[in-house]
């Protein structure tokens, strides 16, 4: 049986991004599709065809398995050149939707290295793109640019702007990943400008996306927001249940948190200056922080939401990156709310996906995080379990283990918050080894761009303070014991001690001012005084702004008693630095895990 002259027509309607005419000529010959037998005169072409429909999101990429099956390997040696050859790419698109990319690669390399004898040229651009898309997914940004650039230039050549302007989706979020947000933004609107009148709602909604990624790493999160709840719509649009609906839910949770840090470093903020008046205005000054506490909590619940929906779709389609990506995020909500137990878990079945799979950019997100919980559990001086490493050695280990798996890719910028894990955890006082932090510094500076001063370079400064201000602490303290105290007076020397002294101490005692005076001897009146100078607001009472009641805590030594939230329908207005996000109803529903440093082999 032969197909059907219209299946013919797939390729130029998916060239052209068609996307409506190529979902009525799968639809007419519908019947064809699913009885198609390896006899029939060119139904391995169509395999081929079918395989671009699959990536453009109109065709299953499980069908399309199905349907390789009945080509057997002894059948496959027997088939014409350009018959096999489509098998060969369909093989690929299967293992690229498998997140299998070496093996989508290894198949996609063979059918290029007989370029020549590959009559539709479309196709070789295809096979470019889906190589670098390939390699993109494995952080290997160089390597995938020199062929998606190739893509591009092969579509352009063939007169099919439209591919072309999908390819330089691909590109631009590769230059994005590079740290050139304005050469990325720059591609991205000749992209949408070519594609504005096309119904490829998959490929508009990539462009929103990455607009939402740009405006996410520079800050401006409500831009971000926006972006990300019109990528939703547009996959909608293709696919109530298309796949890249979670990946944006994630990247709505992600942002919501990094608003609600904002909130809570902007209430800290306020401390000094509502010191002085807070008497005379405590009552409103009160209904204030109430009403900012209610919205970072609101917050986390939406956030916690949306990666439950994510969570969901994920696993149904056995997404192993996307499962991980969900487990970091919510490892990081749990992170900022002080409920270690749970965030070491998160981060811990995160890097076990990635060791299945043997994605290094996984494993290596999923170590910086595991090393961030483990610094927390030894700056609060939390219970240490003796049957594990002492925490600070643990978050060494899982940081000089991210720094190996990120060298494994070339994302730049995946190995400069490594090497800043790696420093934060050197230059701890476990360990004081600060010239350890400074090359860390070094190294993570040399990785990013100066331009673009994201909060990962915001962590590096703050790194380097800490290096520095520590330095000069221990070079002060040595030179007091060799009798060098300058012109400074005996009362002087004592109240820069004091300063260097009582903050560490206030942190170890849970920031409890009654804690400090009782463990040092002095009069809680000299605790805040000093706490003050060093510019630690502190209200009446043993506890800062952050800390009074109601307010996620640091992390204590109750922390494992705190109960999970359910997520309650109708959330207030927020503010206007936190109002109009999406609603998400539901339950958000987290799971007690036990603290773990198990650690598993590279």
């Amino acid at each position: 049986m032969k197909p059907a002259q219209g299946i013919l027509q797939l390729p130029q309607a998916l060239a052209t991004r068609n996307i409506g005419a190529g979902i009525e000529i799968l639809r007419t010959n519908g019947k064809l599709i699913h009885s198609l037998s390896p006899s029939d005169e060119g139904s391995a072409v169509f395999v081929g065809y079918l395989a671009e429909c699959v990536d453009v999101g109109i065709a299953d990429a499980t069908f399309l398995k199905r349907l390789l099956h009945r080509y057997s390997s002894s059948l496959r040696v027997t088939l014409p050149l350009a018959d096999y050859l489509y098998l060969r790419t369909a093989d690929g698109v299967v293992a690229m939707f498998e997140r299998e990319f070496e093996q989508a690669i290894r198949h996609f390399s063979a059918v290029l290295a007989l370029g020549d004898d590959i009559q539709d040229k479309a196709l070789v651009a295809v096979l470019n793109f889906w190589i670098g898309r390939c390699l993109r997914q494995e952080a290997r940004y160089e390597d995938a640019l020199n062929y998606v650039i190739r893509a591009r230039k092969l579509a352009s050549d063939l007169n099919y702007p439209r591919m072309a302007a999908v390819v330089q989706v691909l590109e631009a979020w590769i230059v994005f990943q590079e740290d050139k947000p304005n050469e990325a933004l720059a591609i991205l609107r000749e992209s949408e400008a070519t594609l504005s009148g096309s119904d490829d709602y998959t490929t508009l909604g990539h462009i929103q996306s990455v607009y939402g990624r740009i405006a996410r790493r520079q800050g401006r999160f409500q831009q971000a927001l926006r972006h990300f709840e019109k990528a939703i719509e547009l996959y909608q649009k293709r696919d109530l249940q298309h796949r890249n609906v979670a990946r944006s839910l994630v990247n709505i949770a992600y942002v919501k948190r990094h608003i609600a840090l904002h909130l809570r470093c902007r209430l800290d903020n306020k401390v000094e200056h509502k010191r002085k008046t807070v008497r005379n205005a405590g009552a409103s000054a009160s209904s204030s922080r109430e009403q900012e506490r209610g919205q970072f909590e609101a917050l986390h619940e939406q956030a916690f939401a949306h990666l439950a929906d994510a969570m969901d779709t994920y696993r149904r389609l056995k997404d192993h990156r996307g499962i991980g990506g969900v487990h970091i995020t919510r490892s990081y909500l749990y992170l900022d709310e002080g409920v270690l137990d749970r965030a070491l878990a998160d981060a811990s079945e995160a890097f076990e996906l990635g060791a299945q799979k043997k994605d290094y950019v996984l494993q290596s997100r999923a170590r910086i995080l595991q090393s961030a919980v483990e610094m927390a559990w030894f700056e609060e001086q939390l219970e240490e379990n003796p049957d594990h490493d002492h925490p600070a050695e643990a978050a060494s280990d899982f940081a000089r283990e991210a720094v190996e798996f990120a060298k494994c890719t070339q994302s730049r910028r995946l190995l400069a918050k490594a090497f800043i894990a790696l420093g934060q955890t050197v230059s701890s006082d476990f360990y004081q080894d600060l010239a350890a932090g400074e090359r860390c510094c070094d190294k993570a500076t040399a990785l990013l761009d100066r331009k673009n001063q994201d909060y990962v370079w915001r962590e590096l400064q703050s790194l380097k303070q800490k290096v520095l201000r520590t330095e000069r602490i221990d070079s002060k303290l040595r030179a007091w014991s060799q009798g060098i105290v300058g012109d400074s007076s005996f009362q002087q020397i004592s109240e820069e001690f004091a300063a260097m002294i009582i903050p560490n101490v206030w942190k170890r005692e849970n920031r409890k001012i009654s804690k400090v005076a009782e463990r040092l001897s002095i009069s809680p009146k000299k605790v805040r005084r000093i706490l003050r100078k060093v510019g630690i607001g502190i209200l009446s009472g043993d506890v800062s702004v952050a800390e009074e009641p109601g307010w996620p805590p640091s992390p204590r030594r109750d922390n494992r008693a705190k109960k999970s939230r359910r997520v309650h329908q109708g959330d207030s207005q927020f503010t206007t630095e936190t109002r109009e996000f999406a609603s998400s109803g539901g339950n958000a529903v987290r799971h007690t895990n036990s603290r773990s440093h198990a650690k598993v082999g590279i």
